[in-house]
């Protein structure tokens, strides 16, 4: 008898050690990453040069100018001192930390993240960076590289509550960025920690993958760890089909972060409607091609979106003239693209009836009080 409520009270125990740990696990999955939205809500960024975000004395002819300020904003800079890359009869030297503080042109327009932050329009958006570091790797990890890691540790507390979403060695499995494996995941971890030594609270870590050919076991090899990479992310462009980051981040249980987007064709051998000619470019203004570009691209691309609310937090579309910037105009994919939105009023009424939706988070006064909760 005695034997049998042993045996009872035994399964009780198990059946409430159970019900704990289904709780844990709940909590777990309810747990959001730094700066993650709810579930169903996508923060929209907008890049990437100045003159394609626009809304400024300078720059009045970009997004802003045409669409309501986005919930964020993406820029680039680097820590590459030293390092000279040529495009298209054009060189640039890269001294470090290249447009934050001041203009600069790398070849893809100009560049001052500070002449946007200090925009009246912009003081409700977020700050998405795309760090480059490459052939630096190593010298970051070892440490030689810090003074540049402190300088821009002062730069984002200048920043007070905006969030910083900061994609380190972005399109880290990209051959065009040339990373060592190991090097590129002790250069990420160093830069987070040593940024965490200066009290650096208003970043988020984007781990960016190129966005196609890498599979599972690639991006397990390339991870920097959990206690690293607050958000996944990845290229959407024209091999968006072959992605594996979305099933890579909801295995880490991670948010997504759609970091560089636009619509290009050289994937493309004839286009499936039967109309040729259409693989060299995609200008948004003519209007065949927009019509083309909503249907092969954009919404295969909201689909994405839409097919995973619950992975998919945060996009940012390029509203550039690619074509006519020198580092692209060789550039086989991006060479013939002009994917600013404005020029198209077939697209402009697509994509403001899509990104209208209050799924989508943009600028407000009290976006960065939401994504702080």
């Amino acid at each position: 008898m005695k034997l049998r409520y042993f045996f009872i009270g035994l399964s009780f125990l198990m059946f409430g050690c159970k019900q704990n740990a289904s709780k844990t696990a709940d909590l777990k999955e309810e747990k959001h990453a730094k700066f993650e939205p709810e579930d169903g809500e996508v923060i929209l960024f907008i890049g990437q040069e100045n003159d394609a975000l626009g809304g400024t004395e300078k720059d009045k002819n970009g997004y802003l100018d045409h669409f309501p300020a986005p919930g964020g904003f993406t820029m680039y800079t680097d820590i590459m001192p030293g390092l000279t890359e040529e495009f298209d009869g054009h060189s640039f030297t890269y001294s470090g930390l290249n447009g934050i503080f001041e203009t600069a042109d790398w070849g893809d327009g100009p560049e001052n993240m500070s002449i946007v932050l200090g925009d009246e329009d912009f003081k409700n958006s977020a700050l998405a960076i795309g760090l480059a570091i490459i052939d630096n790797e190593e010298k970051i990890a070892s440490g030689e590289l810090d003074s540049y890691i402190l300088k821009m540790g002062k730069f984002f507390k200048s920043l007070g509550k905006r969030p910083v979403f900061l994609r380190i060695g972005f399109e880290f499995d990209g051959p065009w960025n040339r990373y060592e494996r190991v090097a590129y995941i002790n250069a990420f971890r160093h830069i987070k920690d040593k940024l965490d030594q200066q009290g650096v609270t208003n970043v988020a870590y984007v781990w960016q993958s190129k966005g196609f050919e890498s599979s599972l076991q690639d991006l397990e090899n390339w991870y920097p760890g959990d206690d690293y990479v607050d958000w996944c992310g990845f290229s959407f462009f024209n091999n968006y089909k072959q992605e594996n980051m979305i099933a890579f981040a909801k295995l880490k249980g991670k948010p997504v972060f759609i970091c560089e987007a636009a619509p290009t064709v050289t994937d493309w051998e004839k286009d499936p409607k039967g109309n040729t000619g259409l693989t060299k470019e995609m200008k948004l203004s003519n209007p065949e091609q927009a019509k083309l570009a909503w249907e092969e691209w954009f919404v295969p691309f909201f689909k994405t979106i839409n097919d995973n609310p619950k992975t998919v937090k945060a996009i940012s579309y390029i509203n550039a003239n690619w074509k006519d910037k020198p580092r692209w105009k060789v550039n086989p994919t991006f060479k013939g693209i002009d994917s600013r939105l404005q020029l198209s009023e077939f697209i402009s009424k697509k994509w403001n009836e899509e990104v209208g939706k209050d799924k989508y988070l943009k600028a407000s006064p009290d976006l960065f009080d939401k994504l702080y909760n």
